[in-house]
This record gives C-alpha cells, structure tokens and sequence, in this order.
C-alpha cells in the first residue's frame, strides 16, 4: 500500500505539471499567430539607458556582443555599456581591445573589473549598479546578438508606471547544427511562444529570464535588487518585483538571437543550473507566493494583492523541475504496480492522458515557425526523449536544492558554432564528460525490461510512456558517448599535428 500510495502520488502530481502545461497552450492558441511587428516608435525625449554586459571567459563571442551593443540606436549623451568582466583568461584582452576601439568612436563603453566573483553574475550586476547611470538597465548576456532597434521597441512599454521590467523572445542562431540543437530550440520556442505568452495574457505571475530584457532601476531597488543565494537570480528578482506590486511586461514580436549549446554536456550543465536555481527560488519565496504571515520579507513592507489562481500558477512554475524526479520515481516504482496487477495502474491510465499538454505546447511553437507536419513530428519525438533522458542531470539538481547544497554558479560555454562545419572539440572550454551518463545507461536498460515485460503481458496503454522512458534515456547516453568519443579523436589529431609541426 505504501509503495501504490507513492506511485499514486507521483502520477498526480506529474498531471499537475501537464494540465498547467495544455491550459497555457489553450491560452496562447487564441492569440496565435502574432501580427505584424509595427516599425519602432519614435521617442521624442528619450530616457538614460545602462547596458550590463556580464561576462566570465567568453573569448569566442564577446566580441560579437560587444559589437552588437555598440551599434545601438539610441542616443549617445543617453547610452552607458557596462562590461562587468569577472574572466581570468584572455577574454579580458579581448574586451579591453574591443572598448578602446568603440570608446574612440565616441561610445560611452568601459570595462569594469572586479577583485574576486563573489555572488557571481549577481554580484557583478550588483557591483555595476553603483556606476551606472541610466535610468533603465539593459542586460545581456555573452552569447546574444540583440539588433540595433533593442531599445526602441523595450523602452517604450514603460511608459506604462506598473511595468517594472520587459522581456523579450528568445531567437537561434544555430537552430540546425545538430539534432541536439534543433530540440532546444524547440523547447526555447515551448517556453517563449506559449508559457510567456499566456501568462502575460492572463496577466499572471511570469519570470525575467536573466538576459534580453530591460529593468526600471527604481522597481529593481524596490525588490531589494540583485541577491546571489540562488542560482536563478533573475527568477528570483522577477518574482520578488511583483510580490512588491510592480509588472513583468513580455513582448513576443521583440525577438534576441542566441547561441544553442552545441555540447550536450554544456547543455546538461545549463540545465542543472536552471533546475537548482528555480528549486532554490521556489523554497525562498513559496510561503511569499502564498501570501502566509512569516513569508519572505520584502523590501516594500506591503505585498501585491495576488489572485489565488495566479498564486497557484505561479507555484507550479517556480516547482516545474520537479516534473523530473516525479518521472524517474514514477519509473522506478512501475515494477512492482505492474508484477503485483496493483489496481492503481487502472487509476494512473487516466492521469497519462494529461501527458498531451508538453507535446500540444511544442507542436504549438513548430507552427509558428512554419515547420511542416512531417518534421515537426520527427523533431517533437527528439525533444520528448531529451527532456525524458535529462531526469536523471536535473534530478539531482532538484534534490541539491531541496537538501540545502551550495554550489557556485558554473556557466554555460559557447563556442560561436553557427553552422555544422565549425568545429568545437579542441577548444579550452569543453567539459569534461558528465558522470550521470553511467545513471542513465542503467535506466535505459531498466526502462527497456519494463517495455518488454508490458509488452509480453498486454499492458498496452504503458507502451508509448516506456517507449518514451527506453528511447529518451538511449538517446541522451548516447549523445553523451558519441561526443565523448569525438572530443577524444579531436585531441589526439590535435596532438597529433603538433607533433609534426614541432608546436
């Protein structure tokens, strides 16, 4: 009974998490597809504007950024970049070179370096606030190009005084370099085209997703600003400003490109980080988000008057990795429900017919870029095996945060790989191979047994999720593998041409 009660409940708290996600793509159906972008507005007196650049060893992209900003449409008496470098490799060359080259051309742009990476990316953001000068705060991180209009098209959606910061869309510079890529655009799109979507339609509770975006200076001090004991700084500031009453304002026809991670093992990094980060945030601020008496304090004194509905989408979306241990308990406990003919597998059939809303959210998103049926299938089933095989990376981080483990921030690298010819195994920012890929070699075998055993003994409606479970946890062992074989190969030829070079 203990383990039906267990298995009962993972089942209906995964449902949960797939109701949420087909009620967000009901809502951002309605107001597909997006209309026109109008041409941006004129702004008669335009505000001051700081753009913090955080950096930390980026020497592939950085000047791609750099340039990026420095091409701004706006003012320049109205404009300060801030390159809030924390690097210790030659990054920091790249950068010096890169400002004293715009700062000739009249740019106010400046490097700014600080004694250690306390608070990491928060603490750089915090430490840079005391120099800057704008009004409103534009950030982005290192391996996003945003286009020259950026300003043009944010700044005006304060006019608006409740609005206390603007996100905008996510875009791909190298959506088809790989499989892997193709997926994670794909669950960008998932997440920008129909979660943030839907909840700015629905006026509800939504997150700053860290880069990309624009604060009002006034409402971030409002929120008690940039704190570090979370990964997830931006989530956390987010949802701290509209606990405090101010508005997240998200525009889908404001569109930033972005490196995708070529590396499944920087990948598994990013996603490790996201995972304990908004873990760590939904333990900070859960009894805030409820509105109980000895919630988190906030800096306002007086908290914003929160519907009970748009609580409770907010909770589920600060907890939503939790989707992932749920999945491998789920999993683990299917043995014993299924050898036991236990009645509650009955019960669970029809929670698994809630598992339709991630797949509606991201065919939703394939739509509106055009792609046809025939892909979109092929590209759906690759993400659902991707986000099923990185249970095992992200559960662990859920039970790091739930148990209190710090870690420090560890950044994604980038490689500026935009086409599949470029070639990022040789690069001194490749990880190393990432050890859960034992884990997830076991659970694919595991997942396998069960398809056979449901298979031989006509539990049919278990086929597609332990066919889900066998190919999901495959795949991601098998991409971990592949590239670890082929970092390998990549060093060896290297060495090898060094050797006969004489280098």
């Amino acid at each position: 009974m203990v383990l039906e009660l267990i298995y009962l409940i993972t089942a209906s708290l995964l449902a949960v998490y797939g109701l949420q996600a087909l009620f967000l793509t009901l809502i951002a159906r309605w107001t597909l597809p997006d209309p026109a972008a109008p041409p941006p507005p004129e702004i008669e007196n335009p505000p001051s504007v700081t753009v913090q650049l955080p950096v930390y060893n980026e020497r592939h992209v950085v000047r791609r950024l750099i340039d990026a900003v420095a091409a701004f449409d706006w003012p320049a008496d109205r404009i300060q970049i801030q390159l809030l470098d924390d690097s210790n490799d030659d990054t920091s060359q790249i950068i010096a070179h890169s400002v004293a080259i715009h700062g000739q051309r009249g740019i106010d742009i400046a490097q700014c370096r600080r004694a250690d990476r306390q608070g990491y990316k928060a603490g750089a953001l915090r430490e840079g606030l005391a120099d800057a000068r704008g009004e409103f705060l534009a950030i982005f991180d290192a391996d996003f190009v945003p286009p020259p209009d950026f300003l043009q098209r944010t700044i005006p959606s304060f006019d608006d005084p409740a609005v206390g910061c603007v996100q905008t869309r996510w875009g791909h510079l190298n959506p088809d370099v790989s499989r892997l890529t193709q997926a994670q655009s794909l669950g960008i799109d998932g997440h920008f085209v129909v979660e943030q979507r839907a909840r700015s339609e629905l006026g509800a509770m939504l997150n700053f997703n860290g880069t990309a975006g624009v604060w009002r200076r006034s409402c971030m001090e409002d929120a008690g600003g940039w704190q570090g004991d979370t990964l997830t700084e931006d989530l956390d500031l987010s949802y701290r400003a509209q606990l405090c009453g101010w508005r997240v304002a998200f525009l889908p026809d404001v569109t930033v490109p972005a490196e995708i991670p070529v590396s499944v093992d920087a990948f598994k990094r990013q996603q490790f980080r996201w995972a304990k980060g908004s873990m760590q945030t939904a333990k900070k601020l859960f009894t805030a988000v409820l509105g109980l008496p000895r919630a988190f304090p906030l800096p306002a004194g007086e908290r914003a008057r929160i519907p009970l509905w748009s609580k409770a989408l907010g909770l589920v979306h600060l907890t939503s990795y939790a989707v992932h241990p749920l999945m491998i308990l789920n999993l683990l406990f299917l043995l014993p429900m299924m050898s036991s003919l236990s009645p509650v597998l009955k019960v669970a059939s029809f929670f698994s017919l809630t598992a339709f809303g991630p797949p509606l959210m991201y065919w939703t998103a394939m739509q509106t870029r055009g792609i046809p049926a025939r892909k979109r299938i092929f590209r759906l089933m690759v993400l659902l095996g991707l986000g099923t095989g990185l249970s095992v990376n992200n559960s662990r981080a859920v039970c790091e945060a739930l148990l209190g483990v710090r870690s420090g921030f560890k950044r994604t690298p980038k490689f500026a790989v935009t086409r599949a010819a470029n070639d990022w195994h040789t690069s001194a920012y490749v990880l190393p191979s990432d050890p859960t890929v034992w884990a997830e070699i076991v659970l694919a075998l595991y997942a396998i047994s069960l398809l056979l055993y449901s298979l031989l003994n006509g539990i049919w409606w278990l086929l597609p999720w332990l066919s889900l479970y066998s190919g999901g946890y495959t795949f991601i062992a098998f991409l971990s593998m592949r590239q670890a074989w082929e970092k390998r190969g990549a060093l060896r030829h290297a060495l090898t041409a060094a050797r006969e070079t004489g280098d």
